[in-house]
């Protein structure tokens, strides 16, 4: 008797969208869970190498929490750098001054940093929807709230 691998066909795959409330979470905690449903590991067909995730969308960014022994030293320590492209086009920023600037950007980075660093990785943090505020334009779509 033969045993088959279960791959799962384009057809079979449904995507749901998932609303997170971001408020009072932990910044770490959140991105670990949000990388884990769009990536498709709390569903029972999982198949590594497939894109089997749901659509997140995550609201009140703003409201998000650094917690730890070194939070205060981790806010100013924790550094993001950019590039332009351009001679002398670094700019780099500080946790504290991306949580209070761009919230959003920091949320992004911190799943960024738990999904693969490769063509999936990146098709799957296009599913990735992140807004500051309570309010989203994907109200149609979304059928299911955690």
């Amino acid at each position: 008797m033969q045993q088959k691998t279960y791959y799962p066909k384009a057809a079979e795959i449904t995507r749901d969208w998932v609303v997170i409330d971001a408020e009072g979470q932990n910044l770490g905690r959140l991105a670990a869970r949000v990388a884990h449903i769009l990536l498709g590991k709390h569903k029972p067909t999982f198949t590594p190498g497939v894109e089997m995730g749901d659509f997140v969308v995550i609201v009140n960014t703003e409201k998000v929490t650094v917690t730890g022994t070194k939070t205060e030293s981790r806010l100013t320590s924790k550094v993001y750098h950019h590039h332009s492209g351009y001679p002398g086009g670094l700019k780099s920023i500080s946790l504290r001054d991306q949580l209070a600037q761009h919230p959003d950007r920091a949320l992004r980075d911190a799943v960024w940093g738990m999904l693969p660093h490769n063509k999936m990785g990146r098709a799957v943090l296009k599913r990735l929807k992140i807004y500051a505020g309570p309010n989203h334009p994907h109200g149609s779509q979304v059928k299911k709230a955690e």
